[in-house]
């Protein structure tokens, strides 16, 4: 059983680094293409707007890259026969937030291309998405512990302000 979960892994895999290589060079030809279509005006793309689609293609490089090293199948040269699977590019947590990012640089690479160099403001929900998580996930617990632990202590000195559910 585990042989055949194995296979499809590295099934699923192959065919997310195979979209994940066409993601990589489609949205920059879309955005080409949507430039010449709907943007004629704004060619060639001014220094800002490369500098731009440049700052925001480098970490989407580096996290397909990543995602490429990770989930690549290893096979034996002789046989075809499956060694490693790779890491199982849908797992939740940081593989599926690398996609995220992806897909939010491609979307903000396409929308710059059909309507303007403002569509990369949508480029802050990543920022954003990540600022929310920390707060959710790690600050505010730590800040709700230091209330609850306050109302404790309060509720131990028998403080009025503090309502006690035993009676």
């Amino acid at each position: 059983m585990a042989h055949g979960a194995a296979k499809r892994i590295a099934l699923q895999n192959e065919q997310a680094l195979r979209n994940l290589r066409l993601g990589m060079f489609i949205p920059t030809i879309l955005s080409v293409f949507f430039r010449l279509l709907f943007r004629r005006s704004s060619l060639p793309p001014s220094k800002g707007s490369l500098a731009i689609y440049f700052v925001t293609y480098l970490p989407a490089l580096f996290l397909s890259r990543y995602l490429e090293r990770m989930g690549t199948t290893r096979r034996d040269p002789t046989t075809g026969a499956l060694i490693s699977p790779g890491e199982d590019l849908n797992q939740p947590g940081v593989t599926e937030w690398c996609f995220d990012i992806l897909y939010v640089t491609w979307a903000c690479q396409i929308g710059s291309g059909a309507f303007g160099d403002w569509f990369w403001w949508f480029y802050l929900i990543i920022p954003s998405y990540a600022g929310y998580k920390l707060w959710s996930n790690f600050i505010g617990p730590m800040l709700g512990r230091k209330r609850q632990e306050k109302l404790r202590k309060r509720s131990e000195r028998g403080d009025p302000r503090v309502r006690s559910l035993r009676k």
